[in-house]
């Protein structure tokens, strides 16, 4: 199935901790090509602390064939592999964050994974990454494409185009 990851940093070398966290999502057991990245967007910090510096933002697109509740303890361990503490408060400063956006037409409510993440379809900073590569995704719950989700935005946060070359290092 078709599985969608956001990826944020804010704090040390930002390029670089999206960088490790894509290598090491790519190199996960049951992570399978075609490979989809969108550009690196320079993105307000949104509900974070006062004073925050500007985030690092990316999506990723894969397939994935796995359990979903596996895939998300793989990507937790890779955000406490790249320096984010396991027991953390929400909307802080980090070295990297890791969302897991949707996989396939998938919904589930529990505990330990909502899918589809239940606030991407109201975040800029993950919208326009995302319209990068499926902009014409109809996300699960949703009736409108990513790229409609988009134009009807009305958060006025800035988001800036920061880099296409993010892969190669």
């Amino acid at each position: 199935m078709r599985t969608g990851v956001a990826l944020g940093s804010n704090l040390g070398d930002r390029l670089a901790a999206l960088r490790a966290a894509r290598k090491a999502i790519v190199d996960l057991a049951g992570v399978e090509p075609p490979f989809l990245f969108s550009a690196v967007y320079e993105t307000e910090p949104v509900d974070c602390e006062p004073g925050a510096k500007k985030f690092l933002n990316a999506v990723l697109e894969f397939d994935y064939e796995g359990d979903p509740v596996n895939l998300l303890k793989k990507l937790t361990e890779i955000e406490g592999a790249l320096g984010r503490p396991r027991h953390r408060a929400r909307n802080v400063s980090r070295q990297i964050d890791i969302d897991l956006l949707y996989l396939g037409e998938m919904k589930i409510d529990t505990p330990e994974v909502q899918l589809p993440h239940p606030r991407m379809h109201s975040r800029r900073f993950v919208l326009q990454p995302l319209a990068d590569i499926r902009p014409d995704l109809v996300l699960p719950g949703q009736t409108k494409t990513v790229r409609e989700l988009l134009a009807r935005h009305d958060d006025s946060s800035k988001v800036v185009r920061l880099t296409n070359d993010w892969q190669s290092r």
